[in-house]
């Protein structure tokens, strides 16, 4: 039997729905961090989004089509499976249950890691893995250090990958208008969106 794996990314997100940026940032995490395996992880009932998520399936769907390629990949179903709001921190407790050992990196953008210490048992989180934040052109000047890496420096670490400004919600707003999207998502998450008719405001 082989041995488990030691090196594990956890990556979460809505992926409302999975574009070219989530792909590059996991692949840069991937080299960058030497990993063993990375869960990407998408939200079930997300309590902070402003807006009304795709239903699961659709999201599910993508995603698997949007990482196919990537074999050390595991979409983790987890915080979709939990009835309730989804918390980062529960999933990073399940993860050290399956895998006992393990050194978890949990993959966020600056905009999250601005906000870290707002989240539910933030401490603990950081206790659990090392925060890899992958730092945004027009966020780092202002952002400056995290109130959170100012208290456990020890446990961030930035990755070094060329930020592109892309959004979820700027897909969606695209979509919405009648405009092409083929740049920004794969082509199986293209067509997909075409054949559902997601995001469309009639």
């Amino acid at each position: 039997m082989g041995l488990l794996p030691r090196r594990i990314g956890i990556f979460g997100g809505a992926f409302d729905p999975p574009h070219r940026a989530h792909r590059a940032l996991l692949e840069a995490a991937l080299t960058e961090l030497k990993l063993d395996a990375l869960h990407v992880v998408p939200t079930g009932q997300a309590w902070h989004k402003p807006h009304q998520l795709s239903a699961p399936a659709h999201r599910l769907a993508m995603l698997q089509l949007a990482l196919a390629e990537l074999p050390q990949i595991v979409v983790d179903t987890q915080e979709m499976d939990r009835t309730g709001p989804s918390y980062t921190i529960d999933t990073l407790r399940r993860i050290t249950v399956c895998v006992p050992g393990a050194d978890l990196f949990l993959i966020m953008g600056a905009d999250q890691a601005a906000a870290l210490t707002t989240w539910r048992a933030w401490q603990e989180i950081v206790q659990l893995a090392t925060i890899c934040v992958a730092d945004r052109a027009d966020l780092a000047s202002a952002t400056g250090v995290f109130d959170a890496e100012k208290m456990f420096p020890q446990r961030f670490f930035h990755l070094t990958m060329a930020p592109l400004r892309l959004s979820a919600t700027r897909i969606r707003s695209l979509i919405s208008h009648g405009q092409s999207v083929q740049t920004l998502v794969s082509e199986p998450v293209a067509r997909y969106i075409a054949a559902h008719h997601l995001y469309q405001t009639v």
